[in-house]
Formats: C-alpha cells, structure tokens, sequence
C-alpha cells in the first residue's frame, strides 16, 4: 500500500488578523508546518495551534522563515549566513516552547515562502538552515524540494530529508515552481488537485506549466492553508487518496 503525509501551513495569522482555518485543516492533514513569528502567527495563535495540534494527533513542525511580517515571508532577505542560522534557530526554539506546553514536540523543520524557494539554489543560505537544525538537533527531519541545495546539504550533514510536493502549485519542467507572480501558478480546482495528487503518490506523472510530464514521487504533499477554499480542496484531496487506498501517516513522530 502506497503511504504519503499530507502537510498544510498553519497558524498563519497574527494578532486580530486571522488566515486560514487551522482547526478544520487539523482534522484533515498529518502534519502541521506551524509559523513561528517571523512570517506570521503570534505567541497566542502559536500556542493555540499546538494545543489543536496535540489534540488531533498531527505532527507539528516549525515552520522558519525570513524575518518579514508585512511581506508574509515571500519576499528574498539578502541576510548574512551567521545571522540567518540564529533566526532559525530562534523560530525553532519559540515554537518548541508552545508545542512541549501542549504536551508535543517540534518534530520536524520546514521553510517558509522565499526562503524555501532560495535555498533550493543559494548555497550559503541553505548552509545556514542546515546548521541551525544540525545544532538544534540532529535528529529532527527537514521538509524540502527534491533536488535542492537545501536537501543535498541536508543530507551531507547526517540529517533525514523528505520529498515534498504541492498540491495546488504549477510545476516549471525541471521541478521547481512556478513563481507565484506568473499567472496560472496557483490551481483551484479541487478535482483537479486531488486527482493531481493521486498520481504524485503513486507513482504517476503530473503534466507540468508546459504541458509536458513530470513525474514526482514525494514523501509528504501540501495543502495550502492560506488559498481560497483551502479546506474545501484538502478534503478532496484526503478523500481522493484513501478511496484509492493511499495510507496517510506523518513522517515524523
């Protein structure tokens, strides 16, 4: 039997502004990449989504990222090497806090946004994330793009790295993504995701921007929390792939 964790980006709003609807998510995905101040979320929506978190048995990983609140982490940050290990390593320890109160663990470490797209390629700054879960702990998994630098580096340092694909995002031919900036870079139908990931979890092709196929073989596949009808299409999505007899699990404890 195929298995494959389902992830969605999670406590993404901040003080009275609200973003997504988490606990509905929660009930739906394995795995929760939980924002941890730099991008978005707050000391009180971080403690909450742990807490729902725990309760729904998901998997809760840190979700680290530039430090750029009013650009919601998705613009580059051109910060030195040094600096940007001590972010992440700040983000990791704030979310480990709420998630040890709420009896939980940060079980893994996933990039946000723009930092996730330039580590795949800016050796220096995948360095810099690799060695702040390195010196974190060498035992927490990290959560990528297959073929990046980030993963490569990853695994050169003795850590555990994990496929991951998109459920509602464009991909280029090479893999890579399309920028959210061009047109037709975010899907919307939901039929059309779930069938999507049906393919990417067992094995077949997806069709990529350019009409061309692409096969991805991912170990965890997202779900936005954040796009219109989010949790209407994460459902589909979870029903398309158990009644094809895709086991869901997270690949972290």
């Amino acid at each position: 039997m195929d298995t494959v964790d389902l992830n969605s980006d999670l406590g993404e709003g901040f003080g009275q502004w609200p973003l997504g609807d988490d606990e509905a998510l929660l009930d739906v995905v394995t795995s929760a990449n939980v924002a941890c101040g730099f991008h978005a979320g707050d000391p009180v929506i971080l403690r909450r989504v742990c807490e729902q978190a725990a309760a729904a048995g998901v998997a809760v990983g840190a979700q680290v990222a530039y430090r750029d609140l009013a650009g919601f982490g998705r613009r580059f940050v051109d910060v030195e090497p040094h600096e940007l290990t001590q972010d992440v390593l700040y983000q990791i320890g704030a979310l480990e806090a709420f998630a040890r109160v709420a009896g939980t663990r940060v079980s893994y470490v996933k990039p946000h946004g723009a930092l996730y797209n330039a580590i795949v390629a800016h050796e220096e700054q995948a360095a810099a994330v690799v060695r702040a879960v390195v010196e974190y702990s060498a035992d927490l998994p990290v959560l990528g793009l297959p073929g990046s630098a980030f993963l490569r580096q990853a695994s050169d340092a003795g850590l555990r790295t994990v496929a991951e694909a998109f459920a509602d995002r464009a991909y280029t031919p090479d893999g890579t993504l399309v920028s959210r900036r061009l047109p037709g870079a975010v899907l919307h139908d939901a039929d059309a995701i779930a069938r999507r990931c049906l393919a990417m979890a067992t094995g077949e092709p997806i069709t990529d921007v350019e009409g061309g196929s692409l096969l991805l073989r991912p170990d965890s596949i997202c779900v936005h929390g954040d796009t219109p009808g989010a949790v209407a299409i994460a459902r589909r999505v979870r029903s398309e792939l158990t009644g094809a007899g895709v086991a869901l699990a997270p690949f972290a404890g």
